[in-house]
């Protein structure tokens, strides 16, 4: 899973490109982007879009959170739905979401490829086709024709806390169907790739390594809150600083590409930096005409404080907020001009 975790950008690891023939898998720097694929990759299929669709709101509770073992009971409520992705280049993981056999897990698991084989919890290897892939939000979609796979339970809508139990479920290094547990470190974490994408994810230290890349990351009630993803590591394994997907945008990606549908990426219309000295905030160095951002009044020297009612510390912030955002929805800012705070309307526009 290469991906910086912090804005300034960790170093590429020296054995990245060996470890990425090998697994699927976390090291410093995230390449999200790779050979075959552009904004999106969609394959044409002959499977109606409702045949895959992502739930629209919260599945059941698969455990009964008050039990002595809640990581064993998570475990063995998951484990049946997470399988290991076999591709030409390494492999990773995959979470089965509905009845119909379809997978989500990390478009650069299956970077470059059509067809991958799918090793199932029980050890049998099926064929998978890759229905999409989405590079700017790490997010693909694997089915495999089959209804005999109980289908995991995902969190969507579902709020995550700081300091909830979090259990990373996977094939780090190969061996699948391995269990690590840890807290939610942080939410909404703005981590910025070597291509320059921002992206707010969940923080979690529940140990991820190679492999992991695609599988499922589960709250207390066995429900997926998150799409393992990348690690913070400067030797390219587990140092505690791990990502996941939050579900909400990968079902929602996920939804779009099974509809032929490129993910909209949020747009504004500015570019900037972190002021050096001051408030934190986005500061505003230009604004492109015609754009949501000079249509509402956004000028230079600007100072974005406030992304609908929360605080903005960075210009990534800002575009790890404005990415995932619909393409039409309004929004307020709030702005700092000239010492007076300001509070701007506008409407997301479409990249």
């Amino acid at each position: 899973m290469p991906y910086p975790s912090t804005p300034d950008k960790a170093k590429a690891e020296s054995q990245q490109g060996k470890a990425r023939r090998r697994l699927a898998g976390a090291v410093a720097a995230l390449l999200l982007v790779g050979g075959g694929y552009g904004l999106a990759s969609i394959r044409g299929t002959d499977l109606p879009p409702e045949a895959g669709a992502p739930p629209k709101q919260a599945g059941r509770a698969l455990v009964a959170p008050q039990g002595s073992e809640p990581v064993a009971a998570v475990a063995k409520a998951v484990l049946p739905s997470v399988v290991q992705i076999e591709t030409e280049g390494g492999l990773g993981t995959g979470v089965v979401y509905n009845a119909n056999g379809f997978i989500l897990t990390a478009a650069h698991v299956v970077e470059g490829s059509s067809e991958v084989t799918v090793r199932l919890a029980d050890g049998r290897r099926v064929r998978g086709e890759v229905e999409g892939a989405d590079a700017t939000t790490d997010v693909a979609v694997v089915s495999i024709g089959r209804q005999d796979i109980p289908p995991a339970s995902l969190a969507i809508g579902i709020p995550v806390k700081v300091g909830q139990l979090a259990v990373a479920i996977g094939s780090p290094f190969g061996l699948e169907g391995t269990v690590t547990a840890g807290v939610v470190s942080a939410v909404d974490r703005t981590i910025t790739t070597n291509e320059g994408n921002a992206a707010s994810m969940i923080q979690t230290d529940a140990p991820i390594n190679p492999g992991n890349s695609g599988g499922a990351l589960v709250d207390h009630k066995g429900r997926v809150i998150g799409i393992n993803d990348a690690i913070r590591s400067d030797s390219g394994v587990n140092a505690g600083v791990g990502f996941a997907i939050p579900i909400d945008t990968a079902a929602s990606v996920a939804d779009d590409l099974l509809r032929g549908k490129t993910p909209a990426v949020g747009f504004l219309g500015v570019s900037g930096a972190e002021p050096t000295i001051g408030r934190p905030g986005a500061f505003v160095t230009d604004v492109q005409s015609g754009t949501p951002a000079a249509r509402a009044g956004l000028r230079p020297g600007d100072l974005i404080t406030g992304f609908d009612g929360e605080p903005l510390e960075s210009m990534a912030e800002l575009a790890a907020r404005v990415r995932p955002t619909e393409p039409g929805t309004d929004v307020t800012l709030e702005v700092v001009r000239k010492g007076r705070t300001l509070t701007i309307h506008l409407r997301v526009g479409s990249q």
